[in-house]
């Protein structure tokens, strides 16, 4: 393949937005493809005919491929054109959902999961890197949010549609759906994204390398503790609503915590720049408070929308956030280092699900708030202590 050099943007020139919304949109689609069997875990179940702890497993195997291959694959497909790997990733969604929403054998939708999260490795590995080579470093953190919005946007309406056409239709309908939206995606990516060249071999280091860098290594492990959390309580929210006796009312909540987590990446996108220190400490502080508002008044109604208000203004951002500060932090190694925080982050989403169905089993629906607020705790003091690298008061 002939080497093309790396896209420069100009500074002054227009803000691509266009562009960036087929990201945002590429996006969308990848965090939905992974949020779904959330919102129709119990139709999920009974259709497969296994518990909704094994349900929430389709969660679990869906991130162990994309933490078993995000690596690997980052550095086998290093001299790729960008565009073209989007697109192969995006391919890989339509064949994934379609087999999951035609499946009713239990080991075939974990296969069908497991090649979701092997396209989700691919895509996320590279989408906050092309976002950010779009434009001049000033505008960075705006291009960010813009292409991260697609996880709110996913959380907020589509998580809640999704779980709305379960109920309605049959659980199956929302995963035949992203398949048709992942074939228009496709065209659209096509047509709008320009095209990132690969690295040249000779400009390729190993991409464990990026743990060697001041910042990378508390970054990654604030990655892990608040991903961890996070996916523990949003995998199993609705045997958690189910018995706090909401669980009608599982999209209405959802929809609460998506569209608070909108106002959430709205206003990290308008403020990163000079702020990221300071809105991943809040953010961490409020899905601590949402967890001990569950953990202690789950029995009010009124107080489990607040919760789940908190929740999403504190989560929403955080994708963003996140993986600026890794691409701060890692510098010159920042795609090793973005491929070490989507290992990590599906990582702890395997995790979360393995974890959340032992909490569930064991200890019964009412742990899974203390068990968030456990984890956030060493959250909050290791972004409290990485002040010089990784988190650092000025960007």
């Amino acid at each position: 393949m002939a080497t093309t050099q790396r896209t420069t943007p100009v500074p002054g020139k227009a803000f691509p937005l266009p562009a960036l919304l087929a990201l945002a949109t590429a996006v969308f689609v990848t965090a939905l493809t992974e949020n779904l069997p959330a919102g129709v875990l119990p139709g999920m179940s009974r259709a497969l005919g296994v518990s909704e702890s094994a349900a929430g497993q389709t969660v679990t195997v869906y991130a162990i491929g994309t933490a078993a291959t995000a690596i690997p694959l980052t550095a086998a497909t290093a001299g790729w054109g960008r565009k073209r790997l989007l697109l192969t990733a995006m391919a890989g969604f339509a064949v994934a959902n379609t087999v999951t929403a035609a499946s009713t054998n239990y080991p075939l939708t974990l296969a069908a999961r497991f090649l979701a999260g092997v396209a989700a490795g691919l895509a996320w590995a590279l989408l906050a890197g092309y976002a950010r080579r779009l434009v001049p470093v000033e505008q960075q953190g705006r291009a960010m949010a813009v292409a991260m919005a697609g996880v709110p946007v996913a959380l907020s309406l589509g998580v809640p549609v999704g779980t709305f056409l379960g109920r309605v239709l049959a659980w199956w309908v929302p995963f035949l759906a992203m398949t048709a939206l992942a074939a228009g995606v496709i065209g659209w990516i096509a047509a709008l994204l320009p095209e990132q060249p690969g690295q040249p071999a000779g400009e390729r280091a190993p991409v464990r390398s990026a743990l060697t860098v001041p910042g990378v290594a508390p970054v990654l492990a604030v990655t892990v503790l608040f991903v961890l959390a996070h996916t523990i309580l949003f995998t199993y929210v609705a045997p958690f609503l189910d018995r706090a006796g909401l669980g009608g009312a599982a999209d209405t909540v959802l929809l609460v915590f998506g569209l608070a987590s909108l106002a959430s990446i709205w206003f990290v996108g308008a403020h990163i720049h000079r702020r990221l220190r300071l809105l991943t400490i809040g953010g961490a502080l409020l899905v601590a408070l949402a967890a001990g508002l569950l953990g202690l008044l789950s029995n009010s109604t009124p107080l489990v929308y607040l919760a789940a208000l908190l929740w999403g203004l504190g989560w929403g951002g955080a994708p963003t956030l996140l993986q600026t500060a890794v691409g701060d932090a890692g510098g010159e190694r920042a795609d090793a280092a973005q491929a070490m925080l989507v290992t990590l982050w599906n990582a702890a989403m395997a995790a979360g699900g393995v974890v959340g169905g032992l909490v569930l089993g064991r200890l019964g629906t009412g742990a899974l708030p203390w068990t968030v607020l456990a984890l956030l705790l060493p959250v909050l003091a290791v972004t409290l202590a990485a002040r010089r690298h990784g988190f650092p008061p000025r960007r």
